[in-house]
């Protein structure tokens, strides 16, 4: 991510970055099927009640699928940040954060960590809505160095 000349402005917290876009569409087409598929089970005349019962199972399945994809989120409060992926959530203090990368090409944000690991923070993703992605970046970087943990203070 290029560094701007201003300095980024650090939000109000406890502040939620996530891929509204992306999550709107996802949740939009999971419905859409559901309903879809849903209707056609009902529809057909010569559907058994167990072939409109595997219709249905079908379409939450894939619904839900649609709606694991739309889980993800960044939130930062005044204690840490909560990763929320795809299947699981972790709690970072913010001393544990010692950077927030979003490089060109990159899927989502990566955060450095004090532990020497590297953690995907799919919540914050260029995919649909490149220019929020690169702004909630240089947010929530904003707020891990505003709070003692940026790499000056390493």
């Amino acid at each position: 991510m290029a560094e701007s000349a201003a300095q980024p402005v650090t939000p109000a917290l406890p502040v939620t970055f996530r891929p509204t876009r992306t999550r709107v569409v996802l949740l939009g087409v999971g419905l859409a099927m559901f309903t879809t598929i849903t209707a056609i089970a009902l529809l057909l005349e010569n559907l058994s009640p167990g072939e409109r019962i595997s219709f249905v199972f079908t379409a939450v399945l894939l619904s839900s699928v649609l709606v694991l994809l739309s889980r993800p989120k960044v939130v930062a409060d005044e204690a840490g940040v909560t990763v929320v992926n795809l299947t699981t959530t972790r709690r970072l203090e913010w001393a544990q954060i010692l950077r927030v990368n979003l490089r060109p090409g990159d899927p989502w944000v990566f955060l450095d960590l004090s532990d020497g690991t590297s953690l995907p923070a799919l919540g914050i993703q260029p995919g649909v809505a490149k220019q929020q992605a690169i702004g909630d970046a240089r947010a929530l970087r904003a707020l891990a160095e505003a709070r003692g943990t940026g790499p000056n203070d390493h």
